[in-house]
């Protein structure tokens, strides 16, 4: 028997007004929202306990919950480190040398993919596509996205992390957001005819 999970009051308060975005009698809809509240509560990860709390919640089969949070990598079905690494290697980021962040990274910190740090800090996971290809490579973090990555900068990255710092996230080249690595190339001159 797994022990109970229950939302904290505050998480209660949510999880109440996630549920109430759904229409009557599709409140299960709200399952996915509700995992991911459940292991931000549970230190990252949707226990056994969390998934009977979530269907208990939503009044739904356990295996419908079971079935959502092992589809989407973005719900952990087991205990992950403080800091979450997904890597994306699908082809847009290979194309940009993800292979070398991994191994990079994974040098670093002495694990591979599915494995976390004996103490407790990173846990290493491949995904699929991040969706936001045009800054391959990209990893992310937690919440946050480092994107244009190289094996040095990735390992920039997770000495910071160590460190106890907040590294900036997004793009870890000179580029604004996703515009061209390399400036501008439409558009950089405003002509007017007189037609």
């Amino acid at each position: 028997m797994s022990e109970i999970f229950e939302f904290t009051l505050e998480n209660l308060v949510t999880a109440k007004q996630i549920v109430a975005k759904y229409p009557k009698g599709r409140e299960a809809s709200a399952v996915l929202p509700l995992l991911d509240l459940g292991q931000r509560q549970n230190k990252g990860w949707a226990s056994d306990a969390v998934m009977n709390g979530v269907a208990l919640f939503l009044d739904m089969p356990r295996i419908r919950v079971t079935e959502v949070a092992s589809f989407y990598t973005m719900i952990s079905m087991k205990p992950v480190g403080k800091y979450l690494l997904q890597f994306c290697t699908t082809t847009p980021c290979w194309l940009r040398n993800s292979e070398a962040v991994l191994a990079a990274a994974s040098e670093y910190l002495g694990v591979g993919l599915g494995q976390t740090t004996e103490d407790g800090m990173f846990s290493m996971l491949e995904v699929e596509c991040l969706g936001a290809c045009v800054n391959a490579p990209i990893v992310q973090i937690n919440d946050d996205m480092y994107e244009d990555l190289t094996a040095e900068s990735m390992v920039a990255v997770l000495k910071a992390l160590k460190a106890g710092e907040t590294p900036p996230h997004g793009p870890q080249i000179d580029r604004q957001k996703s515009a061209p690595s390399s400036g501008a190339a439409v558009l950089t001159k405003l002509t007017f005819s007189e037609d």
